[in-house]
């Protein structure tokens, strides 16, 4: 004999099924909806600003993955922020003077980053 699911369960499978609709739903909307009109310009291919029209092997700059990366690193320091400001009245003042050095390390790798010209896009 087959038991039926507990209640509790319901609103579970509900999501996930209202989920998948979602999902399905969109991809099939847009591939009715979307534009089917190709151009020259449309198909060619583009890579980080620069058009490829020279050799494979040239060599390819690198700022462009280094200011991403710069980015990723600074934007996850600014998110250990958050969880010290939630907890920052049970804290109390060490938790202060470790946020201050903190802060302060960051502030030496961004001005490091600032004059090594890792910022500049040129």
């Amino acid at each position: 004999m087959i038991e039926a699911p507990p209640i509790n369960y319901i609103p579970i499978f509900l999501f996930i099924l209202a989920s998948i609709v979602f999902g399905v739903g969109t991809l099939v909307i847009s591939y009715f909806v979307q534009p089917r009109v190709y151009n020259k310009e449309k198909l060619t291919t583009y890579e980080c600003g620069s058009e490829p029209i020279s050799d494979a092997r040239m060599p390819f700059p690198v700022r462009y993955y280094i200011i991403a990366m710069l980015f990723v690193i600074f934007d996850i320091e600014i998110a250990f922020l958050y969880p010290w400001a939630v907890a920052f009245n049970k804290l109390g003042l060490f938790g202060l003077i470790e946020m201050v050095i903190f802060i302060a390390l960051f502030l030496i790798g961004y001005i490091y980053a600032w004059r090594k010209g890792g910022l500049e896009w040129d």
